[in-house]
């Protein structure tokens, strides 16, 4: 999943937010940013439509599966 955590970690960077800003935001641990955007584990369905909502795009975009 190289592609979710290029774009999770860009769009974290576009809002100029570090991994624990985010987790903070998202009521999340910064332990699930951390390893989400080192490719060491995958997030669930509920965390990709948490982020999707958060960073206004969609779920296919932070899959890789479109460009937009």
């Amino acid at each position: 999943m190289k592609i979710f955590a290029e774009r999770l970690k860009y769009l974290r960077n576009e809002k100029e937010l570090s991994q624990r800003q985010l987790a903070n935001e998202l009521k999340i641990s910064n332990a699930a940013i951390q390893r989400w955007e080192s490719e060491m584990r995958i997030p669930n369905a509920e965390a990709i439509v948490l982020l999707a909502k958060y960073f206004n795009v969609s779920a296919d975009y932070l899959l890789g599966l479109t460009d937009d």
